[in-house]
């Protein structure tokens, strides 16, 4: 069983920037590949950004070029920097790891609020 803990989140003004961090448990985080979602009030869950177990990125094109994702395998932990921050970008963030269809696990979220 793997489990997920995000933190990071918190309030921070339009321009600003934060850091969230995803902490596995386990032993598959280096042959997964995680992500980040976020979901707005109101709104569906949506994909900010993967990276692959060698470390190849991918973004929504929202967050291209304000928000950079990486991994630190020996850490268990994925990072989601955020720079440029947005009162759009305000949303619950979720780490996810996916190493197959049947294992395949979410974090309970962390709240990011971009406001002035």
């Amino acid at each position: 069983q793997v489990q997920l803990v995000e933190s990071g989140g918190g309030l921070v003004q339009p321009g600003g920037s934060l850091r969230l961090s995803c902490a596995a448990s386990g032993s598959i985080f280096s042959l997964a590949r995680m992500g980040w979602y976020r979901q707005a009030p109101g709104k569906q869950r949506e994909l900010v950004a993967t990276i692959t177990r060698d470390g190849s990125a991918d973004y929504a094109d929202p967050v291209k070029g304000r928000f950079t994702i990486s991994r630190d395998n020996a850490k268990n932990t994925v990072y989601l920097q955020m720079n440029s921050l947005k009162p759009e970008d305000t949303a619950v963030y979720y780490c996810r790891l996916q190493f197959s269809i049947a294992l395949d696990y979410w974090g309970k979220g962390t709240l990011v609020t971009v406001s002035s």
